[in-house]
């Protein structure tokens, strides 16, 4: 069973190459999606989407062929384009290579970003100090990949930036899905508030410690409990 194209895209506003506009606009739909809180697979409907662009059929096919080399989309003969999930071991392996690069990006962080870009962490996020995630678990799961995302930027690499940029579908939707299971919230919290303590006081070697156990940590899991993605 599969639902057909859940993404929500924009208009596109023609100023460039409508292929390069349509690819960025199915990018940025389908890393925003949660493809692993849903049990079928997602199928994307190119006339559909044509039509939600604003464009022909021809630059959306060209930027799902991109998209299917990149590995965000597979195509099916007969039955169409549908997003990509990974299985249980792929999904461990991509975690640890995130993780990897959120390590560095912490340790550089902690030389690069300023005192105003650290203490934001902090006043961004009120998620962590206040109140139960449980009772809000949506937008703590929100802010729970902002985070993540604010310390790949912190790190001022492009490098890693980019490289983060095709895993944040994945990851994004592993670790939506994980908060839901047992304490994971209220220990990501924890572990959150200590990753903000060693950032403002630059503390390298612990930032980039405590960030590397914190995915790991989420790798353990889903090593244990991600029966369900295979």
């Amino acid at each position: 069973m599969s639902n057909s194209e859940p993404l929500s895209v924009k208009p596109i506003v023609a100023s460039s190459s409508l292929r390069t506009l349509a690819y960025e606009a199915l990018k940025t739909a389908i890393t925003n999606m949660d493809i692993y809180g849903r049990p079928d697979e997602v199928r994307l409907d190119e006339r559909k989407l044509s039509q939600d662009l604003g464009v022909s059929r021809t630059p959306v096919r060209e930027a799902l062929t991109v998209l299917e080399q990149e590995g965000f989309v597979r195509s099916e003969a007969r039955r169409g384009v549908f997003v990509i999930k990974k299985n249980k071991r792929e999904i461990v392996s991509m975690i640890h290579a995130w993780t990897a690069l959120e390590s560095m990006a912490a340790r550089l962080a902690c030389v690069r970003a300023t005192d105003a870009q650290l203490r934001s962490l902090r006043e961004s996020f009120p998620e962590f100090f206040e109140g139960q995630p449980s009772e809000h678990i949506d937008e703590y799961s929100d802010a729970n990949i902002r985070f993540h995302q604010r310390i790949i930027a912190l790190g001022h690499c492009d490098a890693i930036a980019d490289l983060t940029s095709n895993l944040l579908m994945h990851v994004r939707g592993i670790r939506s899905t994980a908060l839901r299971q047992g304490d994971r919230a209220e220990r990501s919290i924890r572990e959150h508030v200590a990753i903000i303590s060693a950032l403002e006081a630059r503390d390298a070697d612990l930032a980039e410690r405590l960030v590397r156990e914190h995915g790991l940590g989420l790798a353990q899991h889903v090593d244990t409990y991600g029966d369900y993605l295979d």
